[in-house]
């Protein structure tokens, strides 16, 4: 069982930064592939990005690349996103996501855990 709690988001005006972490607990957190996901209102969830359980591999949604890096720290069972340049279409509730290291997926039914959210509001 691992627990998600993402934190970091917030009200922004465009071309600003925001750095969203997200706390795992469990024993064997550090063993997930994690990933993050976003939701605006009257939209599907859609993929943002996703870090393999050694943080060697990463991969993002062609709307964030070079805008967005996804990060870890296993030793405080930890993924971050840093977002950088952002755009009021990035306005959505982020979500992260865990799933046993079994590879790249950017399906959200993939994901086995799921934090609460947390909103990122950018304004023009």
């Amino acid at each position: 069982q691992v627990q998600l709690v993402e934190s970091g988001g917030g009200l922004v005006q465009a071309g600003g930064s925001l750095r969203l972490s997200c706390a795992a607990s469990g024993r064997t957190a550090s063993s997930y592939d994690m990933g993050w996901f976003r939701q605006a209102p009257g939209k599907e969830r859609e993929f943002v990005s996703h870090i393999s359980w050694s943080g060697f591999n990463t991969y993002y949604t062609d709307s964030v690349k070079g805008r967005f890096t996804i990060s870890r720290d296993n030793a405080k069972n930890t993924v971050f996103l840093q977002m950088n340049s952002l755009k009021p279409e990035d306005t959505a509730v982020y979500f992260c996501a865990a799933r046993w290291r079994n590879g790249f997926t950017s399906r959200s039914s993939d994901y086995t855990y799921w934090g609460q959210g947390t909103q990122v509001t950018v304004s023009s």
